[in-house]
């Protein structure tokens, strides 16, 4: 690319003439997106909708624009990837976490999410469909377009270098009033070291396979709360530590590890094996020492987790909760009343710890990491079997000397430290009346 050449950005009206815009520039100057790349694009998105029949739409649309994709030629595929790429070049030195595009609720513009808020970028070039449309399905395999329009929804990853870095991201496409619409995380280019989550000694030698080799381990968060960057932190210090075997169950794989004292195998859904039931199952066959599934999000796959949990392998796994005891009962509330007695039991035997956390935004604009940790004690255990949940509240509450922490405690201790003002403590709580106990005692 030149630096001297002037960056454009698409019009929204029929996309088919460049309007110079005030430049592409990051914020070290770096351009990321120059004239020619995009009217190069622009000129291919053009060949490729230029026949079609203006009465197309939503499925015969997107039937017409995977069929011209089929033939076109491989470098004009490439023109439109090193053009999506370079928009993930911006996104990265943004420190964005999220990519929006395509279809009517993004208003032809591109959105990122960048620590924890997401808005348009007006730097970035406008992508109407079908702009937008041609532009996704660019970037995916014939297969995965066939997969996509046949079900509506695509998760997959994608990978770009940077030099000899990989960059790797994991995109969902789904329709949207009859157009495409398509997010993309970042997946962290470096692994968060497992000591700057500062747990208790005690918590190491939960989810360490040196010193404990069995049991369920329930990492959970809404969507966004890094829950996968704990995980990875958790996989390579047993990668760094242990001689062992390890599994990973993804829907889409993201950070892919380097095997260093483990072998590592990465198992992705759809590519590598059919579903997260399939890969659990499949696991055992395959000597594991740990087996990582991607998420618990059905009945079959909860009922296989606790199969080769209680078969005595180290089983982590992923539920979309933002509390300890609201994931236990979310385990058991999942499979159907004439299996709950019988999961119940289950878990209570193999569950050895919850770490429950969220992303709090920061008052210096960023985010920080707060958890709720549980480990399953004899008490716990006991209040699990005998459907007592409520109760593990304030054990956790309690439990200090084992590790434990309520997600108030943690906000707490983020708030004292300044890090955190009161009102977001307030926003993030769980239990908001034992948040307002803490923060008001003296």
């Amino acid at each position: 690319m030149n630096p001297s050449e002037t960056a454009t950005t698409l019009t929204p009206g029929n996309g088919t003439e460049p309007k110079p815009s005030a430049g592409m520039n990051g914020g070290n100057g770096t351009e990321l997106l120059s004239k020619t790349l995009v009217q190069n694009s622009l000129a291919v998105i053009q060949h490729i909708i230029k026949d079609m029949p203006a009465h197309s739409l939503g499925l015969e649309k997107l039937d017409y624009i995977a069929a011209q994709l089929a033939k076109t030629e491989d470098r004009a595929i490439q023109v439109l990837r090193m053009f999506y790429e370079a928009i993930l070049k911006r996104m990265r030195l943004l420190e964005a976490s999220d990519i929006d595009i395509g279809s009517y609720g993004t208003q032809g513009k591109v959105w990122l999410r960048i620590h924890g808020s997401k808005s348009p970028q007006t730097e970035l070039p406008e992508l109407p469909s079908p702009l937008s449309d041609v532009l996704i399905q660019s970037i995916l395999s014939q297969k995965q377009r066939t997969h996509l329009i046949a079900n509506k929804s695509l998760d997959f990853s994608y990978q770009t270098k940077d030099g000899d870095q990989m960059l790797r991201y994991r995109g969902t496409a789904y329709f949207d009033l009859d157009a495409l619409a398509m997010n993309m995380r970042a997946i962290t280019a470096k692994i968060r070291p497992y000591d700057s989550y500062a747990f208790h000694h005690n918590i190491t030698k939960i989810v360490n396979l040196q010193h404990t080799k069995e049991g369920l381990i329930l990492i959970t968060g809404i969507t966004g709360s890094g829950k996968s960057t704990t995980l990875d932190a958790i996989v390579d210090a047993n990668n760094s530590e242990v001689d062992s075997h390890i599994i990973i169950i993804g829907s889409p794989i993201e950070y892919v590890h380097t095997p260093k004292r483990s072998v590592i195998r990465h198992r992705e859904v759809g590519r590598d094996v059919l579903s997260f039931k399939e890969g659990t199952v499949q696991a055992l066959r395959q000597d594991p020492d740990i087996i990582i599934i991607g998420e618990m999000r059905d009945p079959e796959t909860i009922l296989s987790a606790l199969e080769i949990t209680d078969s005595g392998h180290k089983v982590f796994s992923t539920l979309h909760t933002s509390a300890a005891v609201e994931s236990i009962d979310r385990v058991i509330g999942e499979v159907p009343p004439i299996e709950q007695d019988r999961v119940r039991n289950r878990l209570a035997d193999v569950l050895k710890c919850v770490i429950s956390q969220k992303l709090i935004p920061t008052i210096d604009g960023r985010r920080t990491l707060a958890k709720e940790v549980l480990v399953v004690t004899p008490a716990a255990r006991s209040a699990i079997k005998n459907g007592n949940t409520g109760e593990i509240y304030q054990m956790i509450t309690e439990g200090a000397a084992y590790g434990m922490h309520t997600m108030e405690q943690d906000l707490k201790r983020l708030c004292s430290q300044r890090v955190i003002s009161a009102e977001e403590a307030m926003n993030y709580a769980n239990n908001k009346k034992r948040m307002h106990q803490l923060l008001t005692a003296r």
